[in-house]
């Protein structure tokens, strides 16, 4: 490492803060530092790399490309320090830390939830969430592990099944009611909604049933199931969801199954993790939690009590 090119930190956040701000005045309020020391700071910095960071034009300033450039490498690298500094200060120097890639509508409603027994049988453990919705290399993200739903591949990783997804055609009582959908042949003429992700998923289901599938691909399209929750719970129309990411909404009422007939695409659930992390004494135990804990009935009991 060539530390006579490092910068300081406080140059590199003094240019952040200015770049983001377009202000050198007030880079100097956030930072509680004097407007002339912020310039200092970035006149230094300058100098240390041998070009312009910013243009000066009339009183303003501006970014010239090679600041554009710069700064997102910056942003970037103090985004990190600030993460490794706060999972650093949360751990205590504990070993028992897990930073886990998620699904947010399976992590807010299925996952967090139930991670108080996993914390009450391992004292001490620290797992830290952060969102990723689609694949990502561990190389690049240094995560620990991911929850993935899809296939089980991934290159470079161990995929551990967990558990396949079954969905069933539900809505709020209301709909239901209003629109007489008592029977799988009445659900070609409701109005549906539609996971941006399983595109296909009514036209599925509509051909397991025999139905007509002409209409299966209209109504409103949300790009999570949390938002195709409320959206069903709302009235707005038909969903079809996985029962065990809307258990509270079928025990209190505010979706209601329309049919035990379920969509099964073959996809599932797994828990993935680099096979360097295969050693880790917290990878192996919130894997060995998570293959226990999936291991659901379609149907809850306190669910199979409600439906009709």
């Amino acid at each position: 490492m060539a530390r006579d090119l490092l910068p300081s930190m406080g140059a590199l956040m003094a240019f952040e803060s200015a770049a983001r701000h377009l202000s050198f005045s007030r880079a100097a309020g956030e930072l509680h530092l004097t407007q002339g020391a912020v310039s200092r700071q970035i006149r230094q910095l300058e100098s240390n790399l041998g070009l312009d960071l910013f243009e000066r034009v009339n009183q303003r300033v501006y970014l010239t490309d090679a600041g554009r450039a710069y700064l997102d490498d910056v942003r970037r690298l103090l985004g990190e320090l600030s993460t490794a500094t706060l999972e650093v200060m949360a751990s205590a120097g504990r070993a028992d830390v897990l930073d886990l890639a998620v699904l947010s509508t399976f992590a807010a409603r299925w996952l967090v939830p139930r991670l108080p027994t996993f914390l009450a049988d391992h004292a001490g453990a620290t797992i830290n969430l952060s969102v990723r919705n689609a694949p990502f290399s561990f190389t690049d993200d240094p995560l620990d592990a991911a929850i993935h739903f899809g296939e089980g591949t991934w290159p470079g990783a161990v995929c551990e099944f967990l558990c396949t997804e079954e969905s069933f055609p539900v809505a709020a009582p209301a709909l239901r009611d209003t629109l007489g959908l008592d029977r799988p042949t009445d659900l070609v003429r409701a109005p549906l909604l539609h996971q941006s992700t399983r595109p296909t998923a009514w036209r599925d289901w509509f051909t397991v049933q025999g139905l007509d599938t002409a209409g299966a691909f209209r109504g409103s399209r949300f790009d999570e199931f949390a938002m195709i929750a409320e959206g069903a719970a709302a009235g707005i129309g038909v969903a079809m969801m996985p029962l065990f990411l809307i258990e509270n909404e079928l025990t209190t009422g505010r979706l209601v199954l329309l049919s035990h007939e379920p969509l099964n695409t073959g996809a599932g659930y797994w828990y993935v993790y680099p096979e360097a992390k295969a050693g880790s004494r917290i990878v192996r135990q919130f894997g060995n939690w998570l293959r226990r804990v999936s291991t659901v009935p379609a149907f809850p009991p306190q669910i199979a009590a409600t439906t009709p």
